[in-house]
């Protein structure tokens, strides 16, 4: 009775560290498929970057390279918009749709100084559209490296892991009284 006690403890204890194996090793789809996505954005965000920084602005198509440049980029910044954010990123949710219409705005201001004659406020709108854009996309990575961001206008708030009631401290008092 002893031995049948003990190979079933041994069987069982082998199904448990067979079932943690394969628990351990199992990878969360949603999650690599976000972090590839991610890196298909920032290695084209750097190359059009590259481009846009290439372009001789005393060329005579200068203005069409940059505006062509650009409606690339937009297009990149909105589908990174349309990515589904997976739970362990969920902090960074709304700053990619953030990024995503601070780009698209960025781009319509662009497109409106430079088609036909130079209009120098909306570029200077552009410009900030486009700074904040990426900024937002500075900070995703950031996270996405495992940062605490940083940098003007950015406030990061943390979560208390150890506070788990979604009850207001106000209204536990009140209903206790």
């Amino acid at each position: 009775m002893k031995k049948f006690f003990r190979k079933s403890f041994c069987l069982g204890l082998a199904f448990v560290f067979i079932f943690m194996a394969v628990g351990c090793g199992k990878k969360n789809d949603k999650l690599e498929a976000y972090k590839t996505e991610m890196s298909e954005f920032y290695d084209k965000l750097s190359q059009l970057g590259d481009s846009i920084d290439a372009i001789d602005p005393n060329s005579e198509g200068s203005k069409e390279e940059l505006l062509g440049y650009l409606d690339e980029m937009n297009d990149i910044y909105q589908k990174m918009g349309q990515c589904e954010v997976p739970d362990e990123f969920s902090g960074v949710s709304e700053i990619t749709v953030e990024a995503a219409e601070y780009m698209q705005k960025a781009n319509e201001c662009y497109h409106l100084a430079y088609d036909g004659e130079f209009d120098e406020e909306n570029e200077q709108l552009a410009s900030q559209y486009y700074e904040r854009a990426n900024n937002r996309a500075m900070v995703i990575l950031q996270v996405l490296h495992g940062e605490v961001p940083s940098g003007e206008g950015v406030s990061v708030t943390t979560e208390d892991a150890y506070q788990l009631s979604t009850i207001d401290s106000e209204d536990s008092d009140s209903s206790t009284e």
